[in-house]
């Protein structure tokens, strides 16, 4: 067996790094700003620590562009490099001067404070630059300033440098293809959207660019509401306000920071998905937080901070380890807690909200179970009387409807069907959000026996009144009700429709059609999902006609006088029941559309002649 040691040769991996290890190009303004960030916190953790004498006054971050010269400029006042420390850090590759500082200066309070990790961020630069130039002098009393220079090849040039002041000055000279970064628009929208929250000040071209607070560092006690509504607004600008909002502070099991706002939603699947924005010590890295929020949360709006979590070396995405999710589960209880403290609390202003959250916690049901055990008790649907219930409570009351939930969807609430329920006092929930047929599946399995029923899935036995059923037979044994049912049938001539007759309760309504529940539902799923509709075979219907109302009941005589008008009457009366369920196809309308002109003529000629 032989063994041996692994050889890394630079003229290979620079070129990788300047090609591969970062997406995005303008990630290298993120980079030096960072590195410079670090270096002047190198300063305070000395001041606090060794005594070194220097001011908050000196500490900035500068940026200059020069079209002229086709150069960008960054330049920090931190701790500097002597010779000896720009031979290890800037002249081999991926040797982090954070990681050598954060050992020495071991201290949870500086760990966090530097930015830092991988020792690969300065030659980003390298992306937009044919030559980068370093002037930079040590804060060691004594030191040198050191000049460094590279083309991006393997080879650099080491000089003594012309730096007067202690700091790093780092210039790029950028190439033909890059020349967008010559553009001070350009790099101020980078600087927002990475470095706007950095604790030093950073000018470019001596406008400073970061002057709002990073609010979710600060203790909740100290935020008042205006300041999250300030801060919203910056973060979200053209934006209605928030409905509330949680803060994040945990020190334990890792240690996160940020503030999640709901925003006013409208009942939609077309919700943003990037609006939560990760940051790593103040440093934006993506808002493609998918892995870290658990999904049903992804509407949320707002910001998290954590130096705990696993970024990947370009430090532009999460990788995923059980600290993600580990904050992902907590992130999911802590909206929970704050859903259920509001509804205990406040339970008018939590059903003012109601309709921004619903989607929310319906979708967070049904994907965690932890999270249905701590808001079940706040779950609440409206009823026709217009008040707020939950399940239980609805169970509670219900006395004609046994184990059955009863429901019916906004676009039903002005038919004439609802009214019989009305009627005879059974209590209807309203379902108003588009995953609810998703909810009710996944309710039924924790309420077992309990079923939900839309108000047209199934005839209830509430609704029929039996003192007018005439239950006599006739010479073949059949009722008068069975006899109407073969009839009606027999005119309709349609294999996938059962017809029953009942007499209702009220008879204000002549006939329905029934869909079965469970075929709704996989409708429904199907409809949702985008897939074919035609998989699932033609619909079997029940279309149940009314004995107590007059058209019904005078069918039989009008075949006797005219056939033709009692079919058409029936077949009117399906299709009517058909365009209440919104069954009714759009190639069958122009037909409906005859056959009432037809009826209706019919019907004037017989009042004319």
């Amino acid at each position: 067996m032989t063994t041996g040691t692994l050889k890394i040769h630079s003229e290979n991996l620079l070129p990788i790094i300047k090609k591969w290890l970062y997406s995005d190009r303008d990630i290298f303004v993120r980079e030096l700003v960072s590195n410079a960030c670090d270096a002047i916190a190198k300063v305070k953790i000395l001041r606090e620590r060794e005594g070194y004498a220097c001011s908050d006054d000196e500490f900035r971050i500068d940026l200059v562009v020069d079209k002229e010269k086709k150069t960008l400029t960054f330049t920090d006042t931190g701790i500097g490099m002597d010779q000896e420390e720009v031979e290890k850090y800037i002249s081999q590759l991926a040797f982090s001067g954070a990681e050598d500082f954060i050992k020495k200066y071991e201290n949870k309070d500086e760990k966090e404070s530097i930015i830092g990790h991988f020792g690969l961020g300065f030659y980003s630069a390298f992306m937009v630059a044919d030559k980068v130039e370093i002037q930079t002098l040590s804060y060691k009393e004594g030191a040198e300033a050191v000049f460094w220079s590279s083309d991006g090849s393997t080879e650099y040039q080491i000089d003594k440098g012309s730096r007067e002041k202690r700091g790093t000055e780092i210039t790029l000279h950028i190439n033909s293809e890059n020349e967008e970064f010559l553009d001070p628009t350009r790099i101020r929208e980078i600087l927002n959207r990475y470095s706007q929250y950095l604790p030093t000040p950073i000018y470019l071209d001596d406008a400073k660019i970061n002057d709002v607070e990073p609010l979710w560092l600060k203790s909740p006690s100290e935020c008042t509401d205006e300041d999250y509504l300030q801060f919203y607004r910056h973060l979200n600008p053209m934006q209605p306000d928030p409905l509330f909002w949680i803060h994040l502070n945990v020190d334990y099991p890792f240690h996160l920071q940020g503030i999640l706002y709901f925003p006013k939603m409208k009942k939609t699947f077309e919700v943003q998905k990037n609006s939560i924005k990760l940051f790593c010590n103040r440093v934006f890295v993506t808002d493609q937080c998918q892995d870290l929020i658990p999904e049903f949360l992804t509407m949320l709006q707002g910001c998290i901070d954590s130096p705990d979590i696993p970024l990947n070396v370009s430090r532009s995405s999460l990788q995923m380890d059980r600290t993600v999710r580990q904050l992902a589960s907590h992130i999911s209880k802590k909206v929970s807690d704050r859903l259920k403290a509001l509804y205990e609390s406040d339970r008018e202003k939590f059903i003012t909200c109601y309709e921004d959250v619903e989607l929310i916690a319906k979708l967070g049901i049904v994907q965690d179970d932890k999270f249905y055990d701590r808001v079940k008790g706040c779950l609440i649907w409206k009823n026709l009387s217009d008040e707020w219930t939950t399940i239980e409570e609805y169970l509670e009351r219900s006395s004609l409807t046994k184990e059955k939930i009863f429901y019916l969807t906004e676009d039903q609430m002005d038919s004439p069907f609802t009214e019989l329920y009305k009627d005879k006092g059974i209590e209807v929930l309203v379902s108003r959000c588009p995953i609810d047929s998703h909810v009710m599946s996944f309710l039924e399995g924790k309420l077992a026996p309990n079923k939900f029923m839309r108000i047209d899935g199934e005839l209830c036995d509430a609704l029929i009144d039996s003192s007018k059923e005439d239950t006599l037979l006739d010479a073949d044994g059949k009722t008068a009700s069975g006899k109407l049912s073969e009839l009606i049938k027999e005119e309709l001539n349609l294999e996938n429709v059962e017809v029953e007759a009942k007499s209702l309760a009220s008879d204000a309504l002549p006939a329905f059609l029934v869909i079965d529940e469970s075929a709704r539902r996989m409708r429904e799923y199907m409809r949702i999902s985008q897939m074919d509709l035609s998989m699932m075979g033609p619909s079997q219907y029940k279309f149940v006609v009314n004995t107590n109302h007059s058209l019904i009941s005078s069918i039989e005589e009008i075949k006797q006088k005219d056939a033709k008008l009692a079919k058409e009457i029936i077949c009117q009366v399906y299709d009517l029941a058909r365009l209440n369920q919104r069954e009714l196809d759009s190639k069958d309308l122009k037909g409906f559309s005859d056959r009432m002109t037809q009826i209706l003529q019919e019907l004037a000629n017989k009042v004319t002649d």
